[in-house]
């Protein structure tokens, strides 16, 4: 049985919730503990006089531990016999939800959150931890619980995928699931632009997406693998697989979101996984 945790962000929204779902059928795969955790956001005001009475502080505090009760409520609707750990957190929701994550098997939070006083932005939240968490980060968009038998991974640079790789090909054996690794290139024609030139290109990069890959399918044998080489912007090829895949997978180098993670982000209709790059 794993020791780490998978870790679930919620603050009572129904877009958290779905998220601790997806978090407890996760965790079930893994045979791991599942942790849900909550930090209320003081309101801007009492940040502006530096300050909280502590009234607005237990109201704060209530806030999360109802949203940790009802979080545990959905989590044993979709799993039984799962350990169970909740933890209210103090300070700032996105860097103490960000901070939970570090240890864990993956951090998992929804891409918006109820918002407003006594609630957890987790919209700010997914954003600063697709930034800053040292753990693969699962944001969950819409509804998750329909099968489609895929994990999905985007290969920008085939010689640095390791971690990436690693966590798809493992969410797809734990799944039974075929694994596509899709890599995309998007290049602005010109006078001297032939469709021969694409041809050369696309042949290129599914070459090296295949050598890539050789490792891994030894290291998994029985998880089937199909690789898809298409001339677009990469995060809007990514976004279109998330309607038809169980995951998709992307890395992330150093703590910015590009434009690539930012279009997907905005733009999935189904879970992204935000694996961090090994250092």
């Amino acid at each position: 049985m794993a020791t780490m945790p998978v870790v679930a962000g919620v603050d009572g929204s129904e877009e958290s919730l779905r998220a601790v779902e997806w978090a407890a059928c996760e965790a079930r795969r893994h045979g791991a503990p599942l942790r849900l955790v909550s930090a209320a956001a003081m309101p801007p005001r009492m940040h502006a006089h530096g300050g909280m009475p502590q009234t607005v502080a237990d109201e704060l505090y209530g806030e999360s531990v109802r949203a940790l009760s009802e979080a545990v409520t959905r989590a044993e609707e979709v799993t039984s016999r799962l350990l169970i750990d909740t933890s209210p957190l103090a300070g700032a929701p996105a860097l103490a939800v960000t901070v939970s994550g570090s240890g864990a098997l993956m951090l998992v939070v929804g891409a918006r959150g109820a918002g407003g006083f006594a609630a957890m932005l987790l919209g700010s939240v997914s954003r600063y931890a697709a930034m800053h968490a040292t753990c693969p980060l699962v944001v969950v968009r819409e509804e998750t619980s329909a099968v489609h038998g895929e994990i999905v991974v985007g290969i920008g640079d085939p010689l640095d995928t390791g971690a990436t790789l690693a966590f798809a090909f493992d969410e797809a054996n734990l799944r039974g699931a075929t694994l596509v690794a899709v890599h995309s290139w998007n290049r602005f024609t010109s006078a001297g632009w032939r469709p021969a030139d694409a041809e050369h290109v696309a042949a290129e990069a599914g070459k090296s997406l295949t050598e890539s890959l050789a490792p891994w399918r030894d290291k998994y044998p029985d998880v089937p693998v199909r690789c898809d080489v298409v001339h677009d912007h990469p995060g809007h090829v990514l976004a279109s697989y998330t309607g038809r895949a169980d995951l998709v997978v992307i890395g992330r180098h150093g703590s910015a979101v590009g434009g690539i993670q930012h279009a997907l982000l905005s733009h999935a209709h189904g879970p992204v996984a935000i694996v961090p790059r090994q250092s």
